[in-house]
């Protein structure tokens, strides 16, 4: 056995790799949802003549007996925590089955390719990786050897329909919560990559501004199966659904139509809200429940570090067209920053109650630290540098510090607020006010909590899903 640079451990001998479960595919975590980052390539490489078999480690606990017949293991790393999980996955794998070749496949596999490719890993692939990923078995079958590279692959796929056949229930997985009733719901995508280039992405460093729309056909084909499977909402899990607002509103009228009772979701920039504000009267009108937006900060200092093409007097403009709509606007932020002031934070908490939005934002977003991944676009700018630390491979990110001791010691005390409050399931409202008094605390003012009548006075519960969005 040999150790090829940069790609396999090896016997360099030719692999069966067709019979059942020779391939394994394998999830650790896609936000509660059914594991796209399975049911895809596993469509791609039944294409291909192969038998793959899947492990949801999310749901499922890790199977000795798949992981020991596999010859050939991918593990599908779509974000920062997946790939977390992933590290410690494979290394059971490697410990079981010496001989499995393994390749990381999805948007943090290529970012932390020097990590995963010293000792981790066998290949890595980002960007639309199945069509690699296809190849890529097909080499390791042919010869015992393969690399995948490290540029991102680019090339305009043939998608198939996901293939979900046999994946764990779906009502094992994420929930929509509206209106004192719990729905499954499926997961579907109906473009990938983005034309942007916020700073603190993952995705420009692999997609350079593309973005690929996946046909109208093959979409609706998977949620078809997914109703069929259980599912009353839709999440549309692209990183901006109106890349393409014409593909978009397209599929939401589609969806409709056919299934009039299914709800769902999506996810677009605070920009492109205000660019097509005249679309979302019938997106509301076709069932869209709640619309994610990166928001990230209030800081106009901040928004500009990230680069993330709208201002602080964007977001209220954002909120009430959406609002119009009646859809809820669920925003997310990236709370601590080098450049974000205790002020800063003091005014976003303030915004989220001024506005109504306590209930529409998950906890854990008021805890984000900006993560700085290899191979972030941040790296580039200078503003960066004078905070920036060492890379740490094993946490997969660059250390930073902020010029404010309060802040770390804030970001550490609503980081504990938070788990605390996720583990005793508390209502949102509560956790917000305990942690604004903490950033209250921290800045020498004075707490003022709302008093216990008017929180009552508050609107039920809008429509969310049940496991709260983390990166």
């Amino acid at each position: 056995m040999r150790k090829l640079p940069g790609a396999a451990v090896t016997d360099a001998v030719p692999r069966n790799l067709r019979g059942p479960g020779a391939v394994l595919l394998v999830s650790c975590y896609e936000l509660g949802h059914q594991p796209l980052g399975i049911a895809w390539p596993r469509a791609f490489l039944e294409r291909a003549g192969y038998a793959p078999d899947y492990l949801d480690l999310a749901v499922d606990p890790f199977d000795e007996l798949k992981v020991g017949r596999a010859r050939f293991a991918g593990i599908a790393v779509p974000m920062h925590t997946a790939l977390r999980l992933g590290v410690r996955a494979a290394e059971r794998i490697r410990k079981l089955n010496p001989q499995c070749f393994i390749c990381f496949y999805g948007l943090y596999a290529l970012l932390n390719a020097d990590y995963l490719l010293a000792g981790i890993a066998d290949a890595v692939i980002g960007g639309e990786f199945e069509g690699p990923l296809v190849a890529l078995v097909e080499q390791v079958e042919r010869d015992g050897t393969g690399a995948a590279g490290r540029v991102p692959a680019l090339d305009r796929l043939a998608y198939p329909v996901p293939s979900r056949i046999g994946l764990p229930d779906l009502h094992r997985y994420v929930h929509l919560a509206r209106a004192g009733a719990d729905v499954p719901a499926g997961y579907v995508e109906a473009s990938r990559g983005c034309l942007h280039h916020c700073l603190h992405c993952p995705i420009p460093p692999v997609y350079g501004g593309r973005f690929f729309a996946v046909p109208r056909e093959v979409v609706l084909e998977d949620i078809r199966r997914l109703v069929a499977a259980g599912a009353g909402h839709i999440t549309f899990g692209d990183p901006d659904f109106l890349n393409g607002p014409a593909h978009a509103l397209k599929l939401a009228r589609a969806l409709h139509a056919e299934f009039p009772g299914v709800t769902y979701d999506f996810t677009a920039k605070i920009e492109h809200i205000l660019e097509h504000r005249g679309l979302f009267s019938e997106f509301g009108a076709l069932g869209c429940a709640f619309v994610v937006s990166a928001v990230e900060s209030l800081s106009d200092v901040v928004l500009g570090h990230l680069e993330k093409g709208h201002s602080r007097a964007d977001v209220p403009v954002a909120l009430e067209i959406v609002r119009r709509a009646g859809i809820a606007l669920r925003p997310s932020f990236v709370a601590f920053t080098p450049w974000t002031t205790l002020s800063d934070y003091l005014e976003l908490l303030e915004f989220v109650d001024a506005h109504a939005v306590i209930d529409d934002v998950d906890p854990v977003q008021y805890a984000i630290r900006l993560l700085i991944p290899p191979g972030s676009a941040l790296l580039s700018r200078a503003p960066i540098q004078a905070h920036i630390g060492p890379l740490d491979p094993a946490a997969l990110t660059y250390r930073w510090s902020h010029p404010d001791p309060r802040m770390d010691g804030l970001h550490a005390a609503v980081s504990q607020v938070v788990a605390d409050a996720a583990r005793a399931e508390e209502d949102p409202r509560t956790t917000f006010e305990t942690v604004r008094d903490t950033a209250l605390a921290a800045s020498g003012e004075p707490t003022h909590r709302r008093p216990t009548g008017a929180r009552e006075e508050l609107p039920s519960r809008s429509p969310r899903l049940t496991e709260p969005w983390f990166c």
